[in-house]
C-alpha cells in the first residue's frame, strides 16, 4: 500500500531543531536539492520521476513569542526544463520556553499542507514533529521522531506513518560545524513496511556559523535502499531580519 507522502521528501530536507525564531524576527530561506540519481519512471498514481529534478523551496517563519514561530512554505521543481509549482505548506511550532531549564531542548513542529498530484500520491497531509535535542559541549544531538498523516489521498485513513529523523553534528572551530543527518520512512504503525522497503538516507553535512544572521546548510544525500532516491545534494541559505 501507498505510504503517506513525507512532507519534507526531497523538497526541505533538514533536522529541526527545538529553538524556535528569536521574537519578533523573521527567517528567510531557500532550500536547493538535486537529485542527481533517482526514480527514472513515472510512478504507478502518475506522480512524476525524481530523477535529475532540482526542487526549490521557499520558507518564510517568524517569531510570534519566544517559545512561538509559524512558518509558511511553496514548493517548486524544474523538470524536464519546466518550472512546476508543487504546493504550500504552513507550520506553527511551539518550544518549552528556557525559563523552564529542562536539561534538554523540546518543542512540538504542526505541520499542514498540499501538494499537487503530479509529486505526491497524497495531496492534503498532516505532520506532527516532536524535536528532542541536546548541546554536549562541541557535540550535538536532535531527534524528530515524526508522524505523517495523509488527509485526501492513496494512503488516507490509514495510520500515520513513521519518519524518524536525526542528526549528530559537532563544532569543528567555532564557524565550522561537520554531521550526519538521517532521514527515514519506516510506514504505517503497527504495520511497517519490510527492511528492504523502507525509505532510509544519510547526509555528510557541513554548516557553517558565519553570523548571527546568517545560516547555511549543505549535505550529500546516499540512499541506503533500492526504493530511496540514490543521490541528492542539498543546501539551506537562511538570513534572519528584524
Amino acid at each position: 500500500m501507498p505510504r503517506a507522502a513525507r512532507a519534507q521528501d526531497s523538497y526541505e530536507i533538514q533536522v529541526y531543531p527545538s529553538e524556535t525564531i528569536e521574537h519578533r524576527r523573521t527567517m528567510f530561506e531557500l532550500h536547493t536539492n538535486f537529485t542527481a540519481d533517482g526514480r527514472r519512471t513515472v510512478a504507478a498514481a502518475g506522480v512524476l520521476p525524481t530523477h535529475h529534478a532540482l526542487h526549490e523551496t521557499i520558507e518564510i517563519t517568524h517569531g510570534f513569542t519566544p517559545w512561538l514561530e509559524i512558518g509558511f512554505y511553496t514548493f517548486a521543481s524544474v523538470q524536464g526544463g519546466a518550472l512546476y509549482w508543487v504546493g504550500n505548506h504552513v507550520r506553527p511550532r511551539i518550544a518549552a520556553p528556557a525559563a523552564w531549564h529542562w536539561p534538554f531542548g523540546v518543542s512540538l513542529s504542526v505541520e499542514l499542507g498540499y501538494q499537487r498530484p503530479e509529486f505526491s500520491v497524497d495531496t492534503w497531509t498532516w505532520e506532527i514533529r516532536p524535536i528532542v535535542d541536546k548541546q554536549l559541549g562541541r557535540l550535538y544531538l536532535s531527534l524528530n521522531p515524526t508522524l505523517d498523516i495523509s488527509m485526501k489521498g492513496a494512503a488516507a485513513g490509514q495510520a500515520p506513518s513513521f519518519s524518524p529523523n536525526a542528526a549528530v553534528t559537532f563544532d569543528v572551530t567555532r564557524q565550522v560545524n561537520l554531521g550526519l543527518e538521517y532521514y527515514g520512512a519506516f510506514g504505517p504503525l503497527g504495520a511497517f513496511d519490510p527492511a528492504s522497503q523502507r525509505e532510509q538516507q544519510i547526509f555528510p553535512v557541513i554548516n557553517l556559523n558565519l553570523s548571527p544572521d546568517w545560516e547555511f546548510n549543505a549535505g550529500v544525500g546516499i540512499g541506503l535502499t533500492s526504493v530511496t532516491d540514490h543521490l541528492l545534494f542539498k543546501t539551506i541559505i537562511g538570513r534572519r531580519l528584524r
